[in-house]
């Protein structure tokens, strides 16, 4: 527990130089120099000094660098939380007969938790609903096209250019329709709206072609499969950074973001038949 002050602490500081907002900077210098004074509490029970495990305070930083410092400082605080909340009565009472300051430093990191809950202002959680709009459209549109074009054109040259096409052009369309809606309702910025919507569009894109990349052209079915594994994966991480970074239910957001996006899969594969069958085309 005492080196688990340092680590936060360390974390803490080395994410402040790439926050531009001043309230969080403020929250995350102020909580650091709390951990801080956890570490000296701990140090007088125990007389050592101890070191915090350098390997996840660089991949701490990683993570807030690559996903944001709201995303990375709740997921250590919900880690380190974790420890205190499987702590046993007995455990707690135990350590308040020789740690009298065990109840602050509880007390605190609650605390820590709670005003980590109110920092979301954070560019790319400003932009949330952006990103959403973009990964969900191209999760529901294009899987579904993607499991239609399968049946229909059983060939992954074919349906890797058709995706290529039809991805590019859905891009351009979406951040285009995005930038559009934004400007007209008044929204914070409509270009870097356009472009969060762009980029996350354009990324499950070409996220979703690696099996028709990379498989042989007969290989249609395992690409299809692999394809929608690489759906629910995509879900699944997304619905979990944003379920951490929002404080949202993860459980709930996943099964009606899967449960939609694998059905209409599952109608334009049907429909690719269909059509394949009933245009009597054999490509």
């Amino acid at each position: 527990m005492q080196s688990d002050e340092l680590l936060e602490r360390e974390v803490y500081l080395r994410l402040l130089n790439s926050i531009k907002n001043e309230h969080d900077k403020e929250v995350l210098k102020k909580i650091a120099d709390e951990e801080s004074r956890h570490y000296e509490i701990w140090k007088e029970y125990t007389k050592v000094d101890v070191k915090p495990n350098m390997h996840k305070v660089r991949w701490y930083v990683l993570l807030g660098k690559l996903l944001g410092y709201t995303f990375t400082a709740k997921i250590m605080e919900k880690r380190l939380n974790e420890f205190n909340q499987m702590a046993t009565k007995e455990f707690i009472d135990e350590l308040r007969e020789s740690v009298s300051d065990i109840d602050i430093i509880l007390r605190e990191e609650d605390e820590h938790e709670i005003e980590l809950l109110a920092m979301i202002d954070e560019e790319r959680l400003q932009y949330v609903g952006s990103i959403v709009l973009g990964l969900n459209d191209a999760l529901v549109e294009f899987t579904g096209s993607l499991a239609g074009w399968t049946f229909a054109m059983q060939n992954n040259r074919l349906i890797l250019l058709a995706g290529l096409i039809a991805g590019i052009s859905a891009t351009l369309s979406m951040a285009s329709s995005e930038y559009l809606s934004t400007k007209n309702e008044g929204g914070k910025n409509p270009l870097k709206s356009a472009s969060y919507t762009g980029i996350a569009y354009l990324i499950t894109v070409l996220a979703l072609l690696i099996p028709y990349a990379i498989l042989p052209e007969k290989s249609y079915t395992i690409a299809l499969i692999i394809m929608l594994a690489l759906v629910v994966g995509i879900i699944a991480a997304f619905n979990y950074y944003i379920s951490i970074a929002k404080d949202l239910s993860f459980k709930h957001k996943f099964k009606e973001m899967a449960s939609v996006s694998l059905g209409v899969a599952a109608v334009s594969f049907l429909i690719g038949l269909v059509v394949k069958q009933f245009l009597g085309l054999d490509i």
